[in-house]
């Protein structure tokens, strides 16, 4: 009967631990996945890991707020790191979108719900598809795994600079989104630039209807050609978006 009550005790605490990916990281905080299909998901992983959590932690499982609150926090540490990544994403889309004059086209994201920039919608789509090519949701997931050894489950305290910590990675997301996209807004402002001395050269040329369209089409030009480098610059930043949430996880385990 103990045995039970500490695999049922260490259930319920991977299952907390493991919500925080389904609210907060990219792929598997989706709308679009059904919540049945998550709940299905978490419930396996529970069965898979609670074992393990429970061997970890014998004689030290409990219920109580600072365990709960403990696996809620790693728990957003790992989704909303990671979440980072999907913004920067986002991000880089709507500077694109606003450069090549797709400011103002919306469409319907079925992932977060609100209206996006079209160019924003595709290059989601893009991320998505290389995180599942790399094989970076396994990563996650073994990462989250791996966690339970490091810091076993009912044991987190989250100390106080995490949040400070998680604030400084938000600002690496500007950066980031504006490195993505550099060689797009390098390439139009540079048709900006050559349009704006032709009409001052040539008052009577367009400016309006040549430069719009030529803009747009360097954009694209320019936006395909780069993404061959959207791949390893992606894995980049997922690691580099992993890595500090790991050391945030093992920061608030037992030996801390």
């Amino acid at each position: 009967m103990q045995d039970w009550s500490q695999f049922l005790i260490a259930a319920v605490l991977v299952m907390i631990r493991l919500s925080g990916l389904m609210v907060f990281a990219p792929i598997f905080s989706s709308q679009a996945i059904p919540p049945q299909v998550k709940l299905g998901f978490v419930m396996a992983l529970t069965v898979l890991l609670a074992p393990v959590a429970a061997t970890q932690s014998m004689g030290h499982l409990t219920l109580g707020l600072e365990p709960i609150a403990g696996e809620l926090g790693v728990g957003f540490i790992f989704g909303f790191s990671l979440k980072m990544l999907s913004e920067m994403i986002v991000f880089a889309g709507q500077l694109l979108g606003f450069q090549m004059s797709f400011s103002l086209v919306n469409v319907l994201d079925p992932n977060s719900s609100v209206e996006t920039p079209v160019l924003s919608q595709m290059l989601s789509l893009i991320g998505i598809l290389v995180l599942f090519s790399a094989g970076l949701d396994r990563t996650l997931l073994a990462s989250v795994m791996r966690s339970f050894v490091i810091v076993p489950a009912g044991q987190a305290l989250i100390p106080g600079r995490t949040g400070v910590m998680l604030i400084g990675m938000v600002g690496g997301v500007f950066l980031a989104a504006v490195q993505l996209a550099a060689p797009v807004l390098a390439a139009t402002m540079m048709v900006d630039i050559t349009v704006a001395l032709m009409g001052r050269l040539s008052p009577q040329l367009p400016v309006l209807f040549v430069g719009l369209p030529l803009k747009t089409l360097v954009g694209y030009v320019v936006l395909i050609a780069s993404l061959g480098i959207w791949p390893r610059y992606i894995e980049a930043r997922f690691t580099g978006l992993l890595n500090p949430a790991m050391q945030l996880v093992v920061a608030s385990g037992p030996h801390r």
